[in-house]
């Protein structure tokens, strides 16, 4: 492929994830991307007009140009809405990120990227789905990701069940929920609204256009068990770094590389047909820390951190590390390598040091997830944290307003 054929292509795969709301994974070099409020990561669910921060670190350190866009999404993230940029956000985006630190005392140089909403050049105006969209200065794309402003206008409420589903019974979760639009006037609302799904801050299984099975009074009831089932899982696993040099009850050694620490974990075994054991967790989450200093962002080092399953190899199958970390990757930088000589499946990462939550993940040849099969099993007793978002769009709008959100977790679940 030659030069000028490798640009038009690459153009091209530009655009269609632009229209698609796909997000895009970042090259090596950039790392630890979060949605930051009070100086923790968060879920990005952000109130209409609430201050949040997009923070990322860039390996080379070069402090490179970096510029974002904003683009505002229909409610299934299939093509973007048909507003004008004007009519959701007031000022212009396409700016570049000026606010950047390089580390500080850290064995791994790196600069660290914060950009602030809303700010002196731009204000989201509307409620939505948002994808913020990174781009180098030959204006090609570094990495998305997506996020939603969202509306008080509705009060939805969670119930996390048992489903009545006997032969899964003992391994998934069911969502039961109601939406009382009081006073809020609702056009048509059986076919007008809909309602999104979401289980540990992962869009990759989300469940959408769910309908509500009947109305009480002002209230939208969703009682449904298949069609809003997920498979449990089981906690995560976690790295407590947040001391580099220190080991704990998930590192297991650490040692001197040539030019980073290396931190070695304890040997995993799949807890799949185990008996449930409750291990808290922090839902897939992760937090940047350093004990030892007072500003994380930049004084946190980076470790090569090394995983290790004890499982046998499985030829038509692909084994992965994610969680929010890397957004819950299935690409090729966090795929698992079988070792013959250790017969374990092997990987080292490179991250930041704090507390990180991880799982493994079995997928097909394909990259289908297979939850069913989960290699920790699935269990009811699982903690989750589950999301609701309640989507609206007018006879007469132009796009899905995030009406309502509510979010609550599976320790209290019910049968």
């Amino acid at each position: 492929m030659n030069k000028i054929s490798y640009i038009i292509c690459l153009l091209f795969c530009q655009i269609v994830l632009a229209q698609s709301g796909i997000e895009q994974e970042p090259p090596f070099n950039i790392k630890t991307i979060s949605f930051v409020q009070n100086r923790n990561n968060v879920v990005p669910y952000f109130k209409l007009g609430e201050v949040f921060e997009l923070q990322f670190d860039d390996l080379y350190g070069d402090e490179s140009d970096y510029y974002y866009t904003i683009t505002q999404y229909n409610y299934d993230w299939s093509q973007p809405t048909n507003l004008a940029k004007n009519e959701y956000l007031n000022g212009m985006d396409n700016q570049r990120i000026i606010t950047y630190e390089n580390s500080f005392n850290t064995l791994q140089l790196y600069s660290h990227y914060v950009q602030r909403f809303p700010n002196q050049y731009n204000q989201i105006t509307k409620s939505g789905n948002y994808l913020i969209t990174v781009l180098n200065d030959e204006n090609e794309i570094v990495f998305s990701r997506r996020f939603i402003i969202y509306e008080e206008l509705v009060n939805p409420k969670i119930l996390i069940k048992r489903t009545r589903d006997f032969e899964n019974r003992a391994g998934k979760h069911n969502i039961e929920l109601s939406i009382n639009y009081g006073n809020y006037l609702l056009q048509n609302p059986i076919e007008n609204v809909k309602v999104t799904l979401i289980q540990n801050a992962n869009w990759s299984n989300s469940i959408s256009n769910i309908k509500p099975q009947y109305t009480l009074g002002t209230e939208l009831i969703y009682r449904y068990n298949k069609e809003t089932q997920f498979w449990g899982g089981n906690e995560s696993y976690s790295i407590d770094n947040k001391i580099i040099r220190a080991t704990n009850n998930t590192v297991a050694m650490v040692t001197s590389g040539e030019n980073l620490y290396n931190t070695h974990l304890y040997v995993n075994k799949p807890r799949k047909n185990q008996i449930y054991t409750y291990f808290p967790d922090i839902n897939g989450n992760f937090y940047i820390d350093n004990i030892n200093t007072e500003k994380p962002a930049i004084q946190a080092d980076y470790s090569w951190v090394y995983f290790s399953l004890d499982m046998p190899f499985a030829a038509d199958k692909k084994v992965f590390i994610n969680g929010m970390f890397n957004n819950y990757s299935l690409s090729d930088e966090y795929k698992m390598d079988f070792n013959k000589k250790t017969g374990l499946y092997e990987k080292a990462l490179l991250l930041k040091q704090g507390f990180t939550n991880y799982q493994y993940v079995l997928t097909d040849k394909n990259g289908k997830i297979d939850y069913e099969n989960a290699i920790d099993g699935n269990y009811f007793e699982t903690d989750n944290l589950y999301s609701v978002l309640i989507y609206y769009q007018g006879n007469n709008e132009r796009y899905h307003r995030v009406i309502g959100l509510s979010v609550t977790n599976s320790l209290n679940i019910q049968n």
